[in-house]
């Protein structure tokens, strides 16, 4: 039963929730051990939030999962958990993330709140808009980084580049994923798996494509070299970071085209090890540029 509501839960998944410590490491707080716990509360109240979305989604697209090759095997789509202990785990799980996250700080509470309201809207309908849904995916990652400051107390300036970054990322990874949903379907099923799946040409999502790749290199890149920029606290050597970045993008691209993957993200992130070594290897450099002067 454990393994069952784990898996419901999504906890590999949890990768993607790591990004609620990007607050502390660039707000120059890591040495800080009362800030580095309320950074850690945060990433575990997120958890817990996106868990709850999680359950909510699958209930609400139970019968589309079923028609998907992968969905169908969770565990409410599969029938191995009820739907009604499914309303159950999702409301535990939402009271529990909003109510522990205004005890750690009322503007972390305010931004849980937002991210369920906002999970909340993209299942109901909003995913249901081609474009706004890939947009509304992207903003609940711009929420984590957010919840992310917001969780620090005293509050540290959020950085304008921390958000732009992460939107820029954030939409590269959504419409790869876009892309690989399409190509793995046929019109028929995608149609049934996902409302605004079919307006999705392969046509369109490789014009997207370039976009959202070159946005994301130059986001980051015009980070790197303006150390003067609102929110920047490190200096010209973040340049050094850059490659990184690039690898990571192509390398990413290149399992999206040439693998076949991207369909599952946060499983890509920890089963390809290349990029699991280019992003240590990024996070190592960044906590070098940063805390050793």
């Amino acid at each position: 039963m454990l393994r069952l509501v784990l898996r419901e839960m999504r906890v590999w998944q949890w990768t993607k929730n790591l990004l609620v410590l990007a607050g502390v490491v660039f707000a120059l707080e890591i040495d800080d051990p009362s800030q580095v716990l309320r950074a850690l509360a945060a990433t575990g109240l997120f958890c817990l939030l996106s868990s709850a979305t999680y359950v909510f989604n699958d209930l609400r697209d139970l019968e589309n999962d079923r028609v998907h090759p992968r969905k169908r095997l969770r565990p409410i789509a599969s029938g191995a958990l009820s739907v009604g202990f499914g309303w159950t785990l999702a409301g535990l799980l939402a009271a529990g993330g909003v109510g522990l996250g205004f005890g750690l700080t009322t503007g972390f509470g305010m931004v849980a709140v937002a991210y369920l309201l906002l999970n909340l809207a993209y299942s109901l309908y909003l995913k249901r808009i081609v474009l706004l849904d890939v947009l509304i995916v992207a903003l609940g990652f711009v929420l984590r980084a957010v919840a992310g400051v917001e969780a620090l107390a005293p509050r540290p300036e959020l950085s304008p580049w921390l958000l732009v970054c992460t939107m820029f990322l954030a939409l590269f990874i959504v419409v790869g994923k876009r892309r690989h949903e399409r190509t793995a379907l046929s019109e028929d099923a995608a149609g049934r798996h996902r409302a605004t799946l079919v307006e999705y040409s392969p046509q369109l999502l490789d014009q997207l494509v370039p976009v959202v790749t070159g946005s994301t290199i130059l986001a980051y890149a015009l980070y790197a070299i303006t150390p003067s920029a609102p929110g920047h606290l490190a200096d010209e050597r973040m340049v050094y970071t850059i490659p990184f970045v690039i690898y990571g993008v192509f390398r990413y691209l290149y399992l999206v085209y040439e693998k076949g993957e991207g369909g599952a993200p946060s499983e890509l992130l920890l089963a390809d090890r290349p990029l699991m070594i280019n992003i240590a290897l990024w996070g190592a450099a960044i906590l070098a540029i940063l805390y050793l002067r």
